[in-house]
């Protein structure tokens, strides 16, 4: 006999009158989360590396799961695939700088990151000119130019990692009205600062690694960036980006600085200014990067519930999940395998579980607007696959209402909270507020605005083309464990397992608070997809003007 869940059938009843009873939906089964998050993240699926063994493991298990689900292809080509066309690039990069007829060689993974993003085999780059930028933004409606007008094509910029922390000098406090005061807007990511070095025609761009404000250690950017990256296909093979976008550690820009003559520490503090102006660093930056390239043909997963309201059925509320990770290293002695289970075999079982759960309601109490659940690829590397269904949707995005994004799930217990991602951008907050509170729990904003989470997973790629987007996390406050229980799990999870080899299931792991979360973010998008109007974002929101309406 099938288990069920009072509180979904609580607000079925209130849902609207096409609804023709307040049918019972099954309960969410941690045990089945459990068990699929430890298939995706065994070692026989290798890491899930887009292009691998581990890929195909992972897209057959994923079809093979939503067709044993019943659920209907997602692709209009009758298939549960679309095809993601990618080019794989290793590169081997050196990187060395002269400062007053002085070398210094920087070694690859120690000092340094820096692959390439062109399709190109080779690549060499003599004494180029180097310049630091500050934080290297361009940002008219904060009045904010690092530039200042000052050509660095064909230079190496070095600039610092986020957004600059400028202070309100009425309160001592950081200035909300600037670069979102504690938060973190666009312009403080890496993403960003690569494609404005591009735009303005560097040689090189070089972030200064601070784990503080990266929130991760260099070892991330080591085992993110130093082996095969990935770029969607071009037919110009990304020749517009700079030939090095690459990551240097505290120590070897420190190292830099003074050999140039100047203090790290007080450049850093004036670029804290509007009228900050880049300053060359008497250097210059000599880089070859030789790489490997193949061309890779990777795969969105997306399996379609079709509305059951003819007139509604053709608008869509997606949930997204990428299902891959950083598959495995041959360099390292001992374990090998990148296993992601926090990151994100979970968070992809959880979507297995959400489509079984949409699929077991009763006809008469289908959703109106069709759902849609997508597994994208290559996440890891830049939001690929999001990326690549945002611009080549199989949907219209006009009658695309909502995204619906999981990163990882609660692998303990119940919270009596949850946070969002982005708290306030779109009125699909007040929904997961008013859900929230029916499983007698809190909506929060995310407790570390500063880490600029929104800008870091697939639902963004659906909000810049206009999307109403929403991602929620789980709480910090777990039942029946000290206060600070939630904060140093996370804080554990970032700082010894999160890109790493140790990313796997763990004996503690029991998923009742991923049950329960399942279950918020089942009811967020029952909402969604019966309720008359769609969501919007609120006034002031950065995505508002490329709203597809």
């Amino acid at each position: 006999m099938r288990s069920f869940s009072p509180l979904v059938g609580a607000l079925l009843a209130g849902l609207a009158p096409l609804l023709a009873a307040a049918a019972p939906t099954p309960a969410f089964s941690p045990a089945r989360i459990l068990e699929r998050t430890k298939v995706l993240a065994s070692d026989e699926f290798e890491g899930r590396a887009p292009g691998s063994a581990g890929e195909e493991k992972t897209v057959n298990y994923l079809v093979g799961e939503f067709r044993q689900l019943g659920l209907t292809p997602g692709n209009p080509d009758g298939t549960y695939i679309q095809q993601v066309p990618l080019v794989g690039i290793t590169s081997r990069p050196t990187l060395s700088f002269t400062v007053g007829g002085e070398q210094i060689v920087l070694q690859p993974s120690v000092d340094f990151v820096g692959p390439t993003s062109r399709s190109a085999t080779h690549l060499e780059v003599k004494a180029s000119d180097v310049v630091f930028v500050g934080y290297g933004i361009v940002a008219p409606e904060y009045g904010w130019d690092d530039y200042k007008g000052v050509d660095v094509r064909g230079k190496t910029i070095v600039m610092l990692i986020n957004d600059p922390p400028v202070t309100d000098p009425r309160t001592g406090q950081l200035d909300p009205k600037v670069f979102a005061g504690e938060g973190m807007t666009y312009y403080g990511r890496w993403t960003y600062k690569y494609e404005i070095a591009a735009e303005k025609g560097a040689a090189a761009c070089l972030i200064v690694h601070e784990t503080k404000p990266a929130a991760y250690p260099f070892s991330v950017v080591v085992s993110s960036r130093s082996r095969e990256n990935f770029e969607i296909r071009t037919p110009d093979g990304n020749a517009g980006r700079a030939a090095m976008d690459g990551w240097l550690t505290l120590d070897a820009a420190r190292r830099l600085f003074t050999a140039a003559g100047q203090d790290y520490d007080a450049l850093k503090q004036a670029a804290l200014a509007r009228d900050f102006r880049p300053v060359p660093l008497k250097a210059t930056a000599s880089f070859t990067i030789d790489s490997t390239l193949r061309q890779v043909d990777s795969r969105n997963v997306v399996a379609l519930l079709p509305g059951s309201d003819p007139k509604l059925r053709d608008e869509y509320v997606v949930y997204t999940s990428h299902w891959d990770h950083l598959g495995r290293d041959l360099k390292l002695e001992g374990d090998q395998i990148f296993n992601g289970a926090g990151d994100n075999a979970s968070g992809t079982a959880v979507l297995v579980e959400l489509a079984q759960a949409f699929h077991s309601l009763p006809a008469a109490s289908r959703p109106r607007r069709s759902i849609l659940f997508l597994s994208v690829t290559a996440e890891e590397k830049g939001l690929l696959g999001s990326g690549y269904y945002a611009r080549h949707p199989l949907y219209p995005l006009r009658q695309t209402v909502a995204d619906i994004n999981m990163d990882g799930a609660n692998p303990y217990g119940p919270t009596s909270d949850m946070e969002t991602i982005g708290f306030g951008a779109s009125t699909i907050d007040d929904i997961g507020i008013a859900v929230a509170q029916r499983q007698g729990r809190t909506m929060k904003p995310e407790s570390h605005p500063e880490h600029g989470s929104y800008y870091r997973s697939d639902h963004f790629e659906f909000a810049k083309v206009g999307v109403p987007s929403y991602y929620p996390k789980t709480g910090r406050q777990y039942l029946g464990k000290p206060a600070d229980f939630g904060e140093k799990v996370i804080q554990d999870y970032i700082a010894h397992h999160y890109h790493q080899v140790s990313d796997e299931v763990r004996p503690d792991w029991t998923f009742e608070g991923a049950a329960q979360d399942a279950e918020f973010l089942f009811l967020v998008g029952l909402e969604i997809a019966n309720a008359p109007q769609r969501p919007t974002w609120k006034p002031g929101s950065e995505f508002a003007k490329k709203a597809q309406r």
